[in-house]
C-alpha cells in the first residue's frame, strides 16, 4: 500500500505546482477590436458650391433607399451633415438605386437619384445660389 501513497503524494504535489503556474495566451483567440473598425461599404459625398467651388459646411445630406419586395417595400432613410471640408460619409449603404438630397442655408436644394455600384464610391455635388427676389 506504500507505493500508491507515494504516487498519490507526488501527483498532488505536481497538481499544486501546475495550478500556480500562469497559463499561456490562447492562440486561437480573436485579435482585440480596434476603436473604430472601417465599414465594408461607405459612400462619400463631397458638397461644393458657388463659382469658386468652396466646400459647403454643415449641409444636411439625406439618403433614401427603397428595396422592392412582393408584399411590402422596405424603405430606409439616413441623414448626415457635412464637415468643414464639405464631406459627408455614409456607412453601410446598400448597392443599387438611392436618392440623395442636400439642403444647406443660403443654397438651392438638391436632389437626384444615383446608382451605387461600387462599395466605396465618391459622389461630388455642386450647389448653386438661389435666384434673387426683387
Amino acid at each position: 500500500m506504500r507505493p500508491y501513497r507515494s504516487s498519490f503524494v507526488a501527483f498532488a504535489l505536481l497538481a499544486t505546482l501546475a495550478a500556480t503556474l500562469p497559463l499561456p495566451a490562447r492562440q486561437d483567440a480573436p485579435p482585440p477590436k480596434s476603436s473604430a473598425p472601417a465599414p465594408a461599404n461607405r459612400l462619400t459625398i463631397e458638397v461644393t458650391g458657388g463659382d469658386a467651388n468652396k466646400p459647403v459646411e454643415n449641409a444636411s445630406v439625406y439618403l433614401k433607399t427603397v428595396e422592392e419586395h412582393r408584399l411590402k417595400d422596405k424603405k430606409t432613410e439616413v441623414s448626415v451633415k457635412t464637415n468643414q471640408d464639405g464631406v459627408a460619409h455614409i456607412p453601410d449603404v446598400p448597392l443599387g438605386r438611392v436618392l440623395i438630397q442636400v439642403v444647406a442655408d443660403g443654397w438651392k436644394s438638391y436632389g437626384h437619384w444615383y446608382d451605387i455600384s461600387d462599395p466605396k464610391q465618391t459622389i461630388s455635388i455642386h450647389l448653386e445660389r438661389p435666384p434673387k427676389w426683387y
